[in-house]
């Protein structure tokens, strides 16, 4: 987006600056939400659909339309400015999109200069005498003389007219220069890196002095990617799942949320603490810390409290839409939910052994959990990478059909994201990319993680879309880095060739940074 100066109505933009201001007021607005404004000025009293913003506003950055609602919402009250009687600058055009109604004018060049064209200079012309005077050759000589003296005086004058016009105007432009030569500008920063208020990196911190690591390992990585699905679906923060990315350099992300298991001398090597801190980058004010003790029992309650704390944190309001699909999806008893994320850390994983053991454990889940259909839906979706790794036979395939109509007739799980998960691998296995790419984005509006930009990926690289699978799988590693998304990438379904694909991320192959 070209950074330049304009007014919209009585706000006058500085768009390098990321600031707005009128009157003497001054505010200071994301950069997504100047790009916005600056997009709607470069197309004024135009119809401006969600698609042609997120493509020309969001860039590579692949968002749903919730979060285009959010920042249209932002700019807004920015432009507003709290004033009841202030004008509408943008307007929803129901069905179609958003229109800029106020008047744009934008800063111009300053005009070149344009020095005084030098006079012409005509030949002086003798007078011939008149018929009915006999005026001798050497008198009409001597009258022309005094003529051609005073033009020649004239062009003289007017030559040095010229030269004081341009050595003056030479004058002021080195005097223009010397001034914004020595006038203070905006310093170079040392570190060429912006912090994004709105972006949050989640990050495992410290190391493993609980005994039973791995299990609580299992549940920190379950309760970072549904945190980081629900902020990303149903907020404008843009939330790194960084649990699979052992990565200590410096980081654009405004927030940081460290999780770390700590255990205490004085208690049983089975008995851990939860610590949880989340920092503002910009100035490393601790925005929440808390401590959980964690038991065999209170994996629930925990789990809620940490995620409606974080929301809370964050000044978001969970929508009954994300409320509801927890309450229906979370298993009744605590010992079942550790299992389950045990399960799901291997489907992460995503390889055909950790896929063997986590169909193995969701077997076992739903034999003592039978209420936990999401354990259903999520062992289905194994057994169906798992024919992508190797054919069932028949009947096995019978059986995954069966299974696969069982699910679907669940009504919680309706219009859910990983039934359209399910149908993506099973319609990509079939070779119909159409049903699949329906399929996908059906379930990318329903929430945004980095498997349903794998699988996106996939799909478009099926249908021959190479550059758009590359933006797919580069949103999928940006949503979570790591070995297990990249083997995802490589592997998940059909085998990927990154470096033909996407060779920006030959970066962090076999190199966990």
């Amino acid at each position: 987006m070209q950074e330049q100066t304009f007014r919209v109505g009585e706000w006058l933009v500085l768009a390098a600056d990321n600031k707005i201001t009128r009157d003497g007021r001054l505010l200071v607005l994301e950069p997504r939400l100047i790009d916005m404004l600056s997009y709607f000025a470069h197309h004024p009293d135009t119809v401006l659909s969600r698609d042609e913003l997120i493509d020309n506003v969001w860039k590579r950055n692949i968002v749903t339309n919730h979060v285009v609602t959010q920042c249209i919402s932002e700019l807004r009250k920015y432009l507003k400015d709290g004033r009841p009687d202030a004008p509408e600058y943008i307007v929803t055009v129901p069905k179609r999109g958003y229109k800029l109604v106020e008047p744009v004018v934008w800063s111009e060049e300053g005009d070149e200069l344009l020095l005084p064209e030098p006079p012409v200079v005509r030949e002086v012309a003798v007078s011939e005498p008149a018929p009915e005077v006999a005026a001798p050759v050497v008198k009409t000589q001597n009258a022309a003389a005094p003529k051609a003296r005073t033009d020649a005086v004239k062009m003289k004058r007017s030559t040095f007219w010229v030269w004081f016009a341009f050595l003056t105007s030479l004058a002021l432009c080195v005097i223009f220069v010397g001034v914004a030569a020595f006038s203070k500008r905006v310093p170079v920063a040392t570190a060429p890196m912006l912090l994004n208020p709105r972006d949050i990196d989640i990050r495992i911190q410290g190391g493993n002095s609980c005994s039973n690591w791995t299990n609580q390992l299992s549940y920190v990585v379950g309760i970072s990617e549904q945190l980081t699905q629900g902020l990303n679906t149903y907020s404008t923060f843009l939330v790194h799942d960084q649990t699979n990315y052992n990565y200590g350099g410096p980081s654009s992300s405004g927030k940081s949320l460290f999780i770390e298991f700590v255990n205490q001398r004085h208690y049983r090597a089975q008995q851990c603490f939860l610590s949880v801190r989340l920092i503002d980058n910009a100035d490393a004010s601790v925005m929440l810390e808390k401590r959980y003790f964690i038991t065999a029992d209170n994996l629930l309650t925990v789990q809620q409290d940490f995620v409606n704390s974080v929301f809370q944190v964050l000044k978001i309001t969970p929508p009954p839409q994300l409320l509801d699909r927890v309450r229906a999806l979370v298993p009744q008893h605590s010992q079942a939910l550790q299992q389950y994320y045990q399960a799901h850390q291997l489907l992460i994983q995503g390889d055909s052994d950790s896929l063997n053991q986590a169909n193995r454990q969701l077997a076992e889940i739903i034999a003592q959990s039978p209420d936990f259909v999401y354990a259903k839906a999520e062992k289905v979706l194994v057994d169906i990478l798992l024919n992508s790794y190797q054919p069932l036979d028949a009947q096995q395939l019978a059986g995954l059909r069966r299974d696969i109509s069982d699910v679907e007739a669940l009504p919680v799980l309706k219009d859910s994201p990983i039934l359209a998960q399910i149908y993506t691998v099973d319609y990509l296995g079939q070779g119909k990319t159409d049903e699949a790419y329906a399929a996908i984005n059906k379930s990318i509006e329903l929430e945004m993680s980095w498997l349903n930009y794998v699988l996106l990926g996939k799909v478009y690289e099926l249908k021959g879309q190479n550059n758009l699978a590359a933006d797919a799988y580069i949103t999928a590693f940006n949503l979570r880095p790591g070995d297990n998304t990249l083997y995802w990438i490589k592997n998940g379904v059909f085998q990927t060739n990154i470096e033909r694909v996407a060779p920006y991320l030959v970066n962090y192959s076999n190199n966990n940074k």
